[in-house]
């Protein structure tokens, strides 16, 4: 099985949260959306830890199960569709989100995440840790 971690879930990972420690240790990857990794990052700048925040999730990537997943014209293309069919709807949510779905329907990977927004994609498959 392959995860792709939320931002959400990789903060309440590095807080100690036991159950996505052990999914991360389930899976067969681990996937990073770019995404994920800048909201993380511009976060990171925000506060008051920005280096040690910084050099932990540069430690994480380095984890040969974590790879890094970068746009590409397919994730475009499944990004337009997504976002096309939310504006169908009347549900939009936020625009990173949309790009971090494309990641998970792209490389068929469960989304890890605390935001319940996400359900709005019916075939997304969603680890949701909201009830």
């Amino acid at each position: 099985m392959n995860i792709l971690l939320d931002t959400n879930a990789y903060s309440e990972l590095f807080r100690g949260n036991e159950t996505i420690l052990k999914w991360l240790e389930d899976a067969d990857f681990v996937f990073m959306s770019i995404v994920v990794i800048a909201e993380l990052l511009s976060g990171f700048k925000g506060g008051s830890k920005d280096k040690s925040n910084t050099e932990l999730l540069q430690k994480f990537l380095s984890n040969p199960k974590v790879k890094i997943l970068n746009a590409t014209f397919k994730t475009a293309t499944i990004f337009a569709e997504l976002k096309n069919y939310l504006k169908t709807l009347g549900r939009l949510i936020p625009i990173n989100d949309v790009w971090i779905a494309a990641h998970s329907f792209e490389f068929d990977a469960t989304l890890l995440t605390f935001d319940n927004h996400f359900k709005a994609l019916p075939k997304l498959k969603i680890w949701n840790f909201v009830n």
